[in-house]
C-alpha cells in the first residue's frame, strides 16, 4: 500500500476527528456559540421570544452533534472500503466497524468534555452522536446496495 493511498483514505478521518475534538473545548461551548447565534437569530426573527431562541440554539447544537458524527462514520466507512479491510461481499462489516469506532470516539469526546470547565459530559449526547452515525451509515449502505444491484 502506498503512502499516498493511506493519506487519501485516512487523512480526512484524522482531520475530522481533530475538528470534533477541538469543538469539544471551551471554543464551542454553549456560552461561546450563543454570542454569535443568538444575535443572528434575533436579527433573523425579531418577534420570537427569548425562550424560543434558547430552544432553537439548543436544537442547532444537537443537530451539529448528529452532523459531525454522521460525517465521521461515513469517512471511516470510506477508509475501510478503500482498503478493503474486510473482503467479504457484505457491506455490513465495514459499516459495523465504522459505527463502533464512531461510538467509542463519541464516548471519549464526552469524557474529554467532562474535564472542560465550560462543558459537561452527557450520555444523551453520545446517543445523539450514535444515532447520527447510524443514520448516515444506513443511508450510505443503501446507496452502496443499489450500486451493487444496479
Amino acid at each position: 500500500m502506498r503512502f499516498s493511498d493511506l493519506l487519501k483514505s485516512w487523512l480526512p478521518v484524522v482531520l475530522w476527528m481533530a475538528l470534533i475534538f477541538s469543538a469539544s473545548t471551551d471554543l464551542l461551548s454553549t456560552q461561546h456559540t450563543s454570542r454569535y447565534l443568538v444575535p443572528f437569530l434575533r436579527w433573523l426573527m425579531p418577534d420570537v421570544s427569548g425562550q424560543t431562541i434558547i430552544q432553537i440554539h439548543f436544537f442547532l447544537r444537537k443537530a451539529a452533534h448528529v452532523t459531525e458524527y454522521a460525517i465521521l462514520a461515513v469517512l471511516l466507512w470510506r477508509a475501510f472500503r478503500f482498503h478493503r479491510i474486510d473482503v467479504r461481499s457484505s457491506l455490513w462489516p465495514q459499516a459495523a466497524i465504522a459505527l463502533v469506532i464512531t461510538v467509542l470516539f463519541a464516548m471519549s469526546d464526552e469524557y474529554h468534555q467532562s474535564y472542560v470547565p465550560s462543558r459537561g459530559a452527557s450520555h444523551g449526547d453520545v446517543m445523539i452522536d450514535s444515532c447520527g452515525a447510524l443514520a448516515a451509515l444506513a443511508v450510505r449502505w443503501g446507496i452502496s446496495r443499489r450500486r451493487i444491484a444496479g
